[in-house]
């Protein structure tokens, strides 16, 4: 199982270079000299795009599987692409990749508004498209062995409401209290919810014949976003995190049958790790401790709607089990 890759970006010109030198040698560690040239074609006007009209911070990231590699710019904006098929006066076939190290920002900039755009992304790639997120975008594309000679794959556009996100739904509430919850831990369940997420979703949007399992579980995920979308503590845990404190406890209020939902999220986190090692995919499944402290978290959830106790958790994530119920 490889584990999923990830390049920070600094901002300016010189960042379209470490971009294009990681693709690259991304592409080869993976065994697809194959995609090498379209990949280093299509991250360079992603890169370019997103230190130009996006904000910092800038992070690109490997994803997808061997057969099916998928290269994910993320940024702060959350304003989408805006896909265009002119390409007017550019001779793509005769452009220099080289020449790019040698751009300062104003002629980048110059460059991408004079008919390369997004088309050459499409060109470049079997699959592309952006996720919208809260806080910023990623825009992805999954490299093709030829460019094309027609307008390429089409642009898709998805957007993702967080399982963290707040709602304010006051009926039929019931208290649930988190006690002892890891402020790094729950970060790390929050990023890997988020990538796996977009993870099942994009394969089962770009390859679902040769992914069916992925269709099914992007189902279940989004059948499950709306009664997740209660309130999990995300700001009570920020707030944590900013005064320095290693441990929060949760105090929340919710409809019991949305912390019935958030408990069940539990099983199918399961079925996501198997199909993630069995489909070699380079978002690798959870380790043990996170698995452990994600059954206590999201385990409080379903056994306090069901009227018991709080159970805290003893130790850091994954140190130790749960202690005695108070």
């Amino acid at each position: 199982m490889q584990q999923r890759q990830t390049l920070e970006l600094a901002p300016g010109p010189r960042s379209v270079h470490d971009a294009r030198r990681w693709v690259v040698a991304t592409c080869r560690e993976l065994g697809r000299e194959d995609v090498v040239d379209c990949a280093e074609l299509a991250i360079s006007e992603l890169v370019t795009n997103a230190v130009l009209h996006g904000e910092a911070p800038v992070r690109m990231q490997l994803s997808g599987t061997p057969e099916h590699p998928r290269f994910e710019v993320h940024d702060a904006s959350t304003i989408a692409p805006q896909p265009a098929t002119q390409a007017s006066g550019f001779d793509l076939d005769a452009f220099d990749l080289d020449a790019f190290d040698a751009l300062d920002e104003d002629q980048l900039a110059a460059l991408t508004t004079v008919g390369r755009g997004l088309d050459i992304v499409a060109r470049a790639s079997v699959a592309w498209g952006a996720e919208i997120e809260e806080d910023g975008k990623t825009v992805w594309f999954e490299p093709s062995a030829e460019l094309s000679e027609e307008s390429g794959a089409p642009y898709q556009q998805t957007h993702t409401s967080s399982l963290f996100a707040e709602d304010r739904t006051r009926v039929g509430e019931v208290a649930v209290q988190i006690n002892g919850v890891p402020v790094r831990a729950f970060g790390h369940f929050q990023r890997h919810y988020r990538d796996l997420r977009r993870e099942i979703r994009l394969l089962a949007l770009a390859h679902e014949d040769d992914y069916p399992l992925a269709k099914v579980l992007s189902e279940h995920f989004d059948a499950l976003e709306r009664p997740l979308r209660s309130n999990m503590g995300r700001e009570q845990v920020d707030d944590a995190y900013a005064e320095g404190r290693a441990t929060v406890d949760l105090r929340l209020r919710m409809p019991r049958e949305a912390a019935r939902h958030i408990g069940g999220l539990i099983d199918l986190l399961d079925a996501a790790d198997e199909f993630s090692r069995a489909q070699r995919l380079l978002t690798a499944p959870r380790t043990t401790e996170q698995r452990a402290f994600q059954i206590w978290f999201l385990g409080e959830f379903r056994r306090q709607s069901a009227g018991a106790p709080p159970v805290p958790w003893q130790g850091s994530a994954g140190s130790g089990a749960p202690s005695r119920a108070l």
